[in-house]
């Protein structure tokens, strides 16, 4: 038999190196979590909520790190490609499109997303007023959805101006120009329903009633006015005397009644209802419900003109020399 001898003290035998050796576990328990944390759970400190970013085509991985690192979406490029790589089985996929950033997210959820294209895209409102023409309306979504290509959309438009309606809208970030262009217009193809029935009574197309209509838009506020102004209008067209509104300058170079000149008045163009008898080639503006149906339902009258004073009062005659008349008592 072995005698039992003395045992020697060990390190964990002694409580003070006992407790040592569980506060260094700990300590280096405590900092590998908060590495953790910090590398794979936590969003950088200036995450940018409520942002969309663009990831376009053709962009490399790393291009898209460097970015992503750039604006603060995320904390390690190392780390954000190794998930990519893992998460598109040893590729490095990126799919295109733009990313919603709601709220805050980590490298393992953006590696994920952008691996598998999970945009995220939150419907918001756009409002769309009545006598916006296309170029406003692109201005518009161009401030609203960063991959909007403006003049792509007013090409794919350029035959819909007036047929784009004018309403609130909601859309996501990811939407087309042709997803956008088709919804508006969709929407005045379903709001003219309504008038089916006394557009054909009227025997006018459909496309000149469109034409008043976006010029009613731009002419007049109240129903009443513009209904009284349809009237003018359809006459001077009966008899075919020019048209000689001012609001057609405005789709031509952005100016308006108070700021056209002599020269403005003589500019060549189609949409230049002074020189030209006749409606414009197309409509001036995408006019809403109530010009629409004061374009189709004209009050008769026994005017031939009209003009709004400085205090945007209509006020009408029927012969030239009173028309002239109101303007050296209602203009300035």
């Amino acid at each position: 038999m072995f005698d039992n001898p003395k045992r020697d003290e060990t390190f964990f035998e002694n409580p003070l190196k006992k407790r040592f050796a569980f506060f260094s576990f700990s300590l280096l328990f405590v900092v590998f979590v908060f590495l953790f944390y910090l590398a794979f759970i936590s969003s950088p400190a200036y995450f940018p909520i409520n942002t969309t970013y663009n990831l376009k085509s053709g962009q490399t991985l790393s291009l898209v790190a460097s970015n992503f690192s750039e604006k603060r979406i995320i904390r390690s490029e190392f780390w954000f490609k190794s998930f990519v790589y893992i998460f598109s089985f040893g590729k490095s996929k990126i799919i295109e499109g733009n990313y919603y950033l709601s709220d805050k997210q980590n490298v393992i959820t953006m590696a994920w997303r952008v691996s598998q294209g999970i945009l995220d895209a939150v419907p918001f409102k756009i409002v769309i007023q009545e006598g916006l023409n296309n170029r406003e309306i692109a201005d518009i979504f161009s401030l609203k959805i960063p991959s909007f290509k403006k003049e792509e959309f007013l090409k794919l438009a350029e035959k819909l101006e007036g047929y784009l309606f004018p309403d609130t809208y909601n859309v996501t970030t990811d939407m087309t120009d042709e997803q956008i262009i088709k919804m508006m217009n969709d929407n005045f193809n379903e709001k003219i329903k309504e008038f089916e029935n006394e557009i054909k009574l009227s025997g006018k197309k459909l496309s000149d009633i469109v034409k008043v209509a976006s010029i009613l838009e731009e002419e007049a506020r109240t129903f009443e006015s513009r209904s009284i102004i349809s009237g003018i209008l359809w006459k001077r067209l009966s008899i075919n005397m020019p048209l000689q509104v001012d609001c057609s300058f405005k789709y031509i170079n952005g100016k308006t009644s108070s700021t056209l000149s002599l020269e403005d008045l003589k500019f060549d163009s189609p949409y230049n209802s002074y020189l030209y008898r006749g409606l414009p080639p197309t409509a001036i503006s995408n006019p809403g419900l109530m010009a629409i149906k004061a374009s189709i339902m004209p009050v008769k009258t026994d005017y031939l003109y009209f003009l709004t004073d400085d205090e945007g009062n209509m006020h009408y005659a029927k012969t030239h020399d009173e028309h002239v008349a109101n303007k050296e008592k209602y203009l300035r």
